[in-house]
């Protein structure tokens, strides 16, 4: 079946996280952005498109009762009365929350997901919030690249661990140019950038054709401790290194100057305390 799409004005950013290395901190990032743009006010929802191995649950520690293939098959069964909201988790840390749409649990669902269901579900969300944030599995799929396609913004994460993952890196780049994406649409961004390694960021920018448009650290223990409780970086009232820079990095994608001037119950404000 092939489903519509709603007639009206879409309002919502879409960011589509991706990268063409395994293990490279999507999943904690895409949590994190969506707990920072939480903070800061925003109606935010976090979709898991790695279909057969999403973590998204996981790392917020939530069970959930609805994935994509169950609002699939309700918007493949009646599309007029279909509502995204039904098929949404509520991740909330005190006052405030943000929305997951759980990848698929088992795997003959996650061979099922339709592109076009996928297409007309971003649609319906970007009618109910600001940010959707999109967590991808590592490969040019079909389903990839649709969400590329109808992103405001991709932000491609890279590790710089082996040249094997940087060749990888290179050829994902020219592979997004290569369909017609505008340099300001693909955000490259390196993770870990203090690992230990060999390699220069430098040389790997030179090689790119393009700089970093922002850095994260390697922070192994703050990253696994937020993971083993359940909550983002973001939510936890300590000063780390990693959670400046992703607090850093929001501001850039949403032109926000981090600031402690800033709405009392904004992020940028909530953080500046912690880190002034």
């Amino acid at each position: 079946m092939v489903i519509g799409m709603p007639e009206g004005y879409r309002s919502g950013t879409i960011i589509t996280i991706f990268s063409t290395a395994s293990a490279s901190g999507k999943t904690l990032v895409s949590t994190n952005m969506a707990a920072g743009l939480m903070l800061e006010g925003y109606r935010v929802c976090l979709i898991d498109f790695d279909l057969q191995f999403g973590d998204v649950c996981n790392y917020l520690h939530l069970e959930p009762k609805h994935t994509l293939a169950d609002a699939q098959r309700a918007a493949e069964e009646n599309q007029t009365d279909f509502s995204v909201r039904e098929f949404l988790q509520e991740y909330r840390y005190e006052k405030y929350s943000f929305s997951v749409l759980p990848a698929p649990q088992k795997i003959e669902d996650a061979y099922n997901i339709s592109t076009d269901a996928m297409h007309f579900i971003l649609d319906q969300l970007c009618f109910e919030f600001d940010y959707i944030l999109i967590d991808t599995a590592t490969a040019f799929s079909e389903l990839n690249l649709m969400a590329m396609d109808m992103s405001n913004l991709v932000l491609f994460l890279g590790i710089m661990d082996f040249i094997p993952t940087i060749k990888n890196m290179k050829i994902g780049y020219d592979t997004m140019r290569s369909i017609g994406y505008d340099a300001n649409k693909i955000r490259m961004v390196l993770n870990r950038s203090d690992s230990k390694t060999y390699i220069d960021m430098k040389d790997v920018e030179q090689l790119l054709q393009q700089p970093f448009y922002h850095v994260l650290s390697n922070d192994f223990m703050a990253a696994k401790q937020s993971i083993r409780d359940g909550i983002p970086l973001l939510c936890i009232s300590t000063h780390t290194q990693l959670a400046e820079e992703l607090v850093n990095m929001l501001g850039r994608l949403t032109n926000q100057a981090v600031s402690a001037e800033a709405d009392e119950d904004g992020l940028f404000s909530w953080m500046g305390k912690i880190f002034k």
